[in-house]
């Protein structure tokens, strides 16, 4: 108990991401660009993963705008040997921000074999690989932040997105199984679900006047989220203001899930 007293202490006395490493993948464009920027100036280093190389330039470059220090690291997070190569050259992580996916709606009648196959592949098992290497290089100092990118369907069902909200949900689980198996090791394992968020992979669905007044319609609140919210909520996870928080999701959708 002692050893975990004073981890909570450390972690609870840094500055909330002095000398931090942040790993975000995803993060050449839409949440994955937002979270990363987020951390942009507050004397962290980020490490930029995605298949992108230009894409990522443009945003370390605005991180260092910001005073930040960023590392570009060209990566398909759905090839093991380049999440290993990528995580092999970090000397600490300190948060994964474990944010590259996609969707591809689809009829459950019509859905065929090579996106059930795309989205398994990028949504569930490149998380998975990538939580793992990230574990990996975390349990070295015996401390760390998980943060897993989820969704709102990942707590309900939806028409077309079956495959979609099957990934999610798969999400869900591993972020709780991962959150008890590594809390020994002083590794937090959170996920975040949003809600509609306009993101380029979004913004073709909701440019639909017809689609997106049903959206709104089913939100609470009565609107879509930012990109900035949802990074301010993965910011939050993943300070030391959340250090009893772990194997949960939280929900930044608007209240979609409470009805």
């Amino acid at each position: 108990m002692m050893g975990r007293s004073r981890r909570w202490c450390k972690e609870r006395s840094m500055p909330p991401d002095a000398d931090r490493v942040i790993v975000v993948t995803g993060a050449s464009r839409g949440l994955g660009r937002g979270c990363a920027l987020a951390f942009a100036g507050r004397g962290t280093e980020v490490a930029l993963l995605a298949r992108s190389g230009p894409e990522l330039e443009s945003v370390a470059a605005e991180i260092r705008a910001r005073g930040g220090g960023a590392r570009v690291i060209t990566c398909d997070v759905t090839r093991d040997e380049e999440v290993q190569r990528a995580f092999a050259s970090l000397e600490r992580c300190d948060i994964l921000i474990n944010n590259a996916g996609t969707n591809q709606p689809q009829p459950f009648l019509d859905v065929d074999a090579g996106t059930l196959d795309a989205l398994l592949t990028l949504n569930v098992r490149s998380m998975f690989m990538t939580a793992q290497a990230a574990a990996r290089v975390m349990a070295r100092r015996r401390s760390g932040v998980i943060i897993n990118m989820s969704s709102q369907m990942g707590h309900v069902g939806a028409a077309r997105r079956t495959v979609y909200c099957m990934t999610k949900h798969a999400i869900e689980g591993l972020t709780k199984a991962m959150a008890i198996e590594l809390a020994s090791l002083g590794i937090r394992v959170n996920s975040v679900a949003p809600t509609y968020i306009e993101t380029p992979m979004t913004r073709p669905f909701l440019e639909d006047a017809a689609f997106r007044e049903d959206v709104v319609r089913r939100i609470p609140l009565g609107r879509t989220g930012t990109i900035e919210e949802v990074a301010a909520v993965v910011a939050f996870l993943a300070s030391p203001a959340a250090s009893l928080i772990t194997g949960t999701s939280l929900l930044a959708d608007g209240g979609y899930t409470a009805q």
